[in-house]
């Protein structure tokens, strides 16, 4: 994406008049004030939805360090090599770099830092099948910057005043217009039969305009929505950041005349002026995509967050102009791609091919995962293709920023089930019944649609009463000269710190549950099942780092059992990671203590935590020192305390290196709060 001086410069004036003419924050303070419109309790109190798609930030470099999210606090990562933790990551010349600070207050002109590497190649690289140790590497020292709390008060506002998603996930391994593909068509081709498979920017634009002149052929949602008769239509301005919008590429809308549906609600300029015009008179459509332009798109280059704030602010601004629409109104804004910026949470995938594996995959899935993988060359991304990555998943990719704003979402609420881009194509399949086929059965399975992040029953939580006003700084970062390309510390192995404390999480649908079948002379069996929703359990053979992780995607109730060898000296250690912090760790050396510990978790009512175990085992809490340790035989664990979450680690002391470890929360449909701290903090104390 670029942008031009006119652009910037229309920008700037544009900010200093709005500055003199209107009172911004007093009007986005509506947003936090306007009840819902409740009429039946249910999603079908929603009218409108707003889907506003912002540019190349990942979630850890925007909102790890915020207190109550899976960021920089995270107990539990990905094992790496020697030792090292995931907050130690290789750079391109063997340095060990670290996550760093783009303190703003000090350097404000790293409110522009510059972009990375976001392609393809790079991006499969730092993910490296789910390693997570390259990103410097692949992506250069800058990628391990982050913000913080004072670089981004709008942003920090926004998911405090209402609902932060922090487990969703970019569509693809790959840049902006394959992604913006996934959440305008829920798909990228992979069969390469109507243009694809997409994998870069090729058709970004009009084939006149320097777009792929080969169009994209396969169905949309927008046209499948016009076939329903549910009204929509793209806020833009079309001689503005027009690359990012991704039905440039197709045939219907290259063909389109005007005055046909497909341009007038596609292809024409109707900007934020008009957004307002529409909400004001009560004709915003059923649905809405929101594209910014240049400068408030968010993007490393030629935007920032700063710019990208007053822009979010200006549609928050002109949605609540009418509080009638306000009631019945849900607006998501996400980000399209990570740029290159770092995320330490492995991303939910498909297995790897691994011709060493048993039957040539990195695991199994109990899902149907054909439509996948990177199988067929792209003829129009050819500069993006490596005969290496054939055969690769396509995602998902790493955590976005995601907020809910509406009514049924305010109130400061994380929610943690995996999204990616096709969850927004499937709230709106909930909410007006028009499906989409595209969505593989894969994503369709491990992916929500959204729904979780609302109450609808009992909407209108309190929530921050204002939010600053962006506009200042918006234009102090327009007017930085150019963009700076900091160097990396190099690492301590530790994470930046994380604000403390928790916050609310909504109910989850996860149950997973992980035992050991077997152990003897060839190796240990683990037993892993899912009662609850689809999931994606990922194993890291500790002694075998440099092997592709495994990935087992269970069914609803489904059960995989899968067997780790022993190495020469008799020993495993298997690192298993799930959704929201879900964790098992099982090592030891020989067959001693076999089988000998039993555990379940209670689901109904009080959460419980049963674990039976032998007199020879010890156990301890290390993230819940107020739970008592465990005696022999059975003992029952209330976890009313920890809002439903554990961690307990078991050993054996007769048994150098056996250790059990588990982790997580357990799930009893009733919303609680987000993962405590490593102190003995209980649930009442939240603020």
């Amino acid at each position: 994406m670029t942008g031009s001086a006119t652009t910037r410069r229309r920008f700037l004036a544009a900010g200093a008049q709005a500055a003199v003419a209107s009172a911004l924050p007093a009007s986005i303070a509506r947003a936090a004030a306007i009840p819902a419109d409740v009429r039946t309790g249910t999603l079908a109190d929603v009218a409108h939805v707003v889907i506003l798609m912002q540019e190349n930030r990942s979630f850890d470099h925007y909102f790890g360090t915020l207190k109550g999210v899976r960021g920089f606090g995270d107990p539990l990562t990905v094992p790496l090599p020697d030792g090292r933790s995931v907050w130690a990551q290789e750079a391109a010349d063997g340095r060990l770099v670290a996550p760093f600070h783009l303190s703003t207050k000090e350097h404000f002109e790293l409110m522009r830092v510059a972009s990375t590497p976001h392609s393809w190649p790079d991006a499969q690289a730092a993910w490296d099948q789910g390693r997570m140790q390259r990103w410097a590497a692949a992506k250069t020292d800058r990628a391990m910057g982050h913000f913080a709390r004072e670089d981004l008060e709008f942003q920090f506002a926004l998911a405090e005043s209402f609902t932060i998603c922090d487990a969703y996930h970019c569509a693809v391994h790959t840049g902006t217009n394959t992604n913006r593909l996934f959440l305008w068509t829920g798909t990228n081709d992979p069969s390469g039969t109507l243009g694809g498979p997409a994998i870069g920017n090729s058709h970004d634009e009009l084939a006149t305009k320097g777009g792929h002149p080969d169009s994209y052929r396969w169905t949309t949602y927008p046209e499948r929505l016009q076939a329903a008769g549910i009204d929509w239509r793209i806020y833009q301005d079309m001689a503005d950041n027009f690359t990012d919008n991704p039905l440039v590429g197709f045939a219907a809308y290259r063909e389109a005349q005007p005055g046909s549906p497909l341009h007038e609600r596609a292809r024409t300029t109707h900007g934020l002026d008009q957004l307002r015009a529409d909400v004001v008179a009560g004709r915003l459509p059923q649905v809405s995509w929101i594209i910014a332009d240049a400068a408030g798109s968010e993007h490393p280059a030629p935007s920032s967050p700063a710019q990208g704030a007053a822009y979010t602010a200006a549609v928050i601004d002109a949605l609540t102009a009418n509080p009638e629409v306000w009631a019945r109104t849900v607006l998501i804004v996400n980000f399209d791609e990570n740029d290159g910026f770092f995320d330490h949470v492995p991303p939910p995938c498909p297995p790897s091919r691994d011709p060493a594996a048993p039957g040539g995959f990195a695991g199994i899935s109990q899902i149907g995962t054909a439509n996948d993988y990177h199988q067929i060359p792209s003829v129009a991304d050819q500069k993006s293709e490596r005969p290496e990555l054939i055969g690769r998943p396509y995602g998902l990719g790493p955590r976005v920023p995601c907020y809910v704003v509406s009514p049924w979402s305010r109130g400061g609420w994380v929610n943690s089930q995996v999204f990616d881009h096709t969850s927004v194509i499937r709230f709106l399949e909930k909410r007006f019944g028009v499906q989409e086929p595209n969505i593989s059965a894969w994503r369709r399975a491990v992916c929500g649609d959204l729904t979780s992040a609302f109450d609808f029953r009992t909407p209108n939580r309190p929530a921050s009463p204002t939010l600053p006003d962006p506009r200042p700084l918006a234009v102090r970062a327009a007017a930085v000269p150019k963009q700076p390309e900091p160097s990396a510390p190099v690492a301590a192995g530790q994470a930046p710190a994380q604000e403390p404390g928790i916050r609310r999480a909504r109910a989850l649908p996860y149950a997973l549950e992980v035992h050991e079948a077997a152990l003897d002379t060839r190796g240990i069996t683990l037993r892993l099942e899912c009662p609850g929703v689809p999931a994606v359990v990922q194993v890291y053979d500790r002694l075998r780092l440099d092997a592709v992780p495994r990935r087992y995607t269970l069914k609803q109730g489904g059960t995989i059992e899968a067997e780790w060898p022993l190495d020469a000296e008799g020993r495993y250690d298997l690192w298993l990671l799930g959704p929201n912090g879900f964790h098992r760790h099982f090592a030891g050396q020989g067959i001693a203590h076999a089988g000998a510990v039993r555990w379940q978790q209670r689901r109904t009512g009080a959460p419980q935590l049963i674990v039976q175990a032998p007199a020879a085992m010890t156990s301890e809490w290390p993230r819940h020192p107020a739970l008592r340790a465990i005696g022999a035989g059975e003992t029952r664990v209330p976890l009313s305390a920890t809002g439903g979450w554990y961690d307990l680690v078991l050993r054996a002391p007769d048994a150098p290196g056996y250790r059990r470890r588990l982790a997580g929360r357990i799930e009893n449909g009733s919303d609680g709060w987000s993962e405590p701290p490593l102190t003995n903090v209980k649930v009442s104390q939240i603020d």
